[in-house]
């Protein structure tokens, strides 16, 4: 279905637009803390990056976003970086964030199942963690309608865990915004919400630097894994 232009707001639809949240010298100065990851793919999940928590923590110029929302408690629980370029042009279809990430394995109930993506161990925890969870995506390069914008099914992360099948009626139900972003803009979702990105049509590089946030600890001695 097309999909529409319009003002979200977090509260109502799920979803939020900070622009300018970065001034040139603070995503120059992000720039630089990223520039050593391999370039040209899908998703890198980032750990253990030097100087990259200043950035992410509370009082950080991105973590404090999320601090607004979910108060000084919020914490940044995973981070990953999207490399979209000519050369590595994906598309994404429908669907909702359901793991987190965590240090290791231990059984709890509620928690399963288990995958591991890019060597980090991710959990598909109760619906109910993921719908206290913030996502951030910080935009270091422009995403125009020409340049895969991420799109969103706006409300939808009040259908709590949708099954595949019924992902396309959730769509047709909530409509699809298009979430278009300049460089330093950051985009404020409900972690759960539908989401997708075609690919794009006139490729540059994209580079997002997507951030969930909690505030809860997790239970019987699971860990996030954090950044």
């Amino acid at each position: 279905m097309p999909a529409s232009i319009v003002e979200l707001d977090l509260g109502r639809d799920g979803a939020e637009l900070t622009p300018k949240a970065l001034d040139r010298s603070t995503l120059a100065a992000l720039e630089q803390v990223l520039a050593g990851q391999v370039r040209d793919v899908a998703g890198i999940r980032l750990f253990g990056v030097e100087g990259l928590p200043g950035f992410l923590a509370a009082d950080g110029p991105v973590g404090s976003l999320a601090a607004r929302r979910l108060g000084e408690i919020a914490r940044p629980v995973r981070a990953i970086l999207f490399d979209k370029t000519a050369s590595a042009n994906w598309s994404l279809p429908w669907h909702q964030d359901r793991v987190v990430a965590v240090r290791e394995r231990k059984e709890v109930e509620g928690f399963g199942p288990w995958t591991r993506k890019h060597g980090a161990l991710h959990v598909a925890p109760p619906f109910e963690l993921l719908a206290r969870m913030l996502t951030l995506r910080v935009h270091l390069d422009a995403a125009p309608r020409t340049n895969a914008p991420l799109l969103i099914a706006p409300g939808s992360h009040r259908f709590g865990r949708i099954p595949e099948a019924d992902v396309p009626e959730v769509v047709i139900k909530c409509g699809v915004a298009v979430c278009l972003a300049e460089a330093g803009d950051v985009w404020t979702y409900a972690t759960p919400i539908l989401h997708a990105s075609d690919r794009a049509a006139a490729a540059k590089r994209r580079r997002v630097l997507q951030v969930d946030y909690a505030v809860d600890d997790l239970p019987g001695g699971l860990q996030w894994l954090g950044v």
